[in-house]
């Protein structure tokens, strides 16, 4: 029974949709819900991918503080003109790509806190607290369900695993 698919996939549904609640009850009042779009592919990374490397905690957490770090300092350095976004990007996945903390979700967040024009705050809330909140949901869940893969698999797991950006592992 608990190794069958659809019980799998129903797992991981509801604990998708007890993290990405509790994230968005902590971290969303008052900011914008727009701010919070990031975590919606962290949930999907969180319960869908649990082993994959960009789900550990280290790609989870640095991939979204350094995006967001790098977006509200572009912003609040340089204003919100269209270089402004790309240069945050290109910084944001740069930075991620050299540190191995590369969580794809978290590459909405350069974007997201040049457009809101986020103050330093944004990093603690909703940033912090939204990550924090998914990722300590998905340690219980991944649990409590006999044979799931436990989350983290690896708390410093690099993310990509090798330093052949954008070419073939294989």
């Amino acid at each position: 029974m608990h190794r069958h698919p659809a019980a799998r996939l129903l797992w991981c549904a509801i604990g998708a949709s007890v993290g990405i609640t509790l994230a968005l009850f902590l971290a969303g009042p008052p900011v914008t819900p727009f701010l919070l779009v990031s975590l919606g592919g962290s949930t999907v990374f969180l319960f869908g991918l649990t082993r994959a490397p960009a789900t550990q905690p280290r790609a989870l957490f640095g991939g979204h503080l350094s995006g967001a770090l790098i977006g509200i300092s572009c912003y609040q350095a340089f204003g919100d003109a269209l270089w402004v976004f790309t240069l945050a990007q290109v910084l944001a996945l740069s930075f991620m790509l050299i540190t191995r903390t590369v969580h794809p979700p978290a590459g909405a967040n350069p974007i997201l806190m040049v457009y809101a024009h986020a103050g330093w705050s944004v990093l603690w809330q909703p940033v912090l607290i939204g990550v924090t909140s998914l990722a300590l949901v998905a340690v219980i869940w991944s649990r409590l369900y006999p044979g799931h893969a436990r989350y983290p698999v690896r708390w410093l797991e690099p993310s990509p695993p090798n330093t052949f950006w954008g070419g073939w592992n294989g």
